[in-house]
């Protein structure tokens, strides 16, 4: 019987690319590397072979769609931040069986759901930099799940991580969870990016305050209170993806009867206006 032996919120910011380049950014995300590191070391430890990555970067405008090829090779360049990423090299073993049961679990369930496996299909950078970092400490399988969930409900997304489960319980499969995004996502305006040093601070007090009592809450375990605020969180500090891989995350790790601390391994930073950590989420 498989089982999800580890879960993570985790960041996946392109400075942490940039953070090994030549250049004005080189060495200042060591930190939040660092916690990818420490992550996969956690990984290896539990001897997981497959990480499912719920994607904020992953736009799903239909149903929700999961990217489960056998394998997965190329060169990622970021439509969304060409200067930031580019020509970047990737390969990973997938797990197709895997993310077609979450495909078939979910649409049993209602929620219609889309397994692929296309040469074509590329992975989003909401998953490739985790592996990117995580690869080098332990050799893990891709399935990577879009999170950046235009019409749909958190409802839907706690389903469906109900049934990322569901699918890994009844698989042979060792899980890392991740939901790869930020915490509250309000960008700088481009006119003001340059004038407020926006590769490093946060672009609304509000929004960092709200993203400290955010973290303050999961580590004391208060996620029951955190889900009846989640939808407004999400609106009102611009959560990445609308939080959808939060959602995801919390459904499959048992909803508002969660009730683990967690463990910040990153501490929290601001980039590009964005709030961003890493933090563990013991699996109960």
């Amino acid at each position: 019987m498989g089982e999800i032996v580890l879960a993570a919120k985790m960041t996946h910011v392109p400075t942490l690319l940039m953070s090994e380049q030549e250049g004005p950014i080189k060495g200042k995300r060591a930190a939040a590397i660092s916690g990818h590191l420490e992550i996969a070391r956690r990984a290896k430890a539990l001897e997981v072979d497959t990480a499912v990555i719920c994607d904020t970067h992953w736009v799903i405008n239909a149903g929700f769609h999961v990217n489960a090829n056998d394998r997965f090779e190329g060169l990622f360049t970021s439509n969304e931040f060409p200067q930031f990423i580019q020509n970047l090299e990737y390969a990973y073993a997938g797990n197709p069986a895997l993310g077609d049961a979450i495909a078939k679990t979910a649409t049993d369930k209602g929620i219609y759901t889309l397994c692929h496996h296309l040469d074509s299909l590329e992975l989003e950078y909401g998953t490739l930099v985790p592996m990117r970092f995580m690869s080098r400490e332990h050799e893990m399988k891709v399935v990577s799940v879009g999170a950046w969930c235009t019409v749909h409900s958190h409802e839907e997304s706690r389903t469906l991580g109900e049934s990322i489960r569901e699918a890994v319980e009844a698989s042979d499969s060792r899980v890392l969870l991740i939901a790869s995004g930020s915490l509250s996502h309000q960008i700088w305006a481009n006119k003001d990016y340059a004038a407020n040093n926006g590769t490093f601070t946060i672009s609304s007090e509000f929004n960092r305050q709200m993203d400290l009592h955010v973290l303050d809450m999961w580590q004391r375990g208060d996620h029951a209170t955190f889900l009846k605020m989640l939808g407004d969180y999400a609106r009102h500090c611009t959560g990445e993806g609308f939080m959808h891989d939060t959602a995801m995350l919390y459904g499959a790790l048992g909803w508002d009867r969660y009730d683990a601390p967690c463990e910040v391994v990153t501490e929290y930073f601001p980039s590009s206006g964005t709030g961003q950590t890493n933090v563990v989420f013991p699996v109960q």
